[in-house]
């Protein structure tokens, strides 16, 4: 490695979110903040909403819904 060409590393960087949450990461950023993280995303708090364009979800859905019934 050349010297002095990378960024300083912190190991220990706290990520604060919009919604409170909190958690330490490596980062070469001193500090960081987000708008969203896994704590508040939809997807991963389960209340995903799902805007249904001409009833694509539930095409979707038999379509896999079928496909589980052939690998069976």
């Amino acid at each position: 490695m050349k010297a002095d060409i990378h960024p300083t590393y912190f190991p220990k960087v706290t990520v604060k979110c919009r919604c409170g949450n909190s958690f330490s990461v490596g980062s070469t950023a001193k500090e960081i903040a987000v708008e969203i993280c896994s704590a508040c995303h939809p997807f991963y708090t389960g209340n995903e909403k799902i805007l249904d364009t001409a009833g694509r979800v539930e095409k979707f859905k038999t379509r896999r819904a079928a496909a589980k019934k052939q690998s069976k």
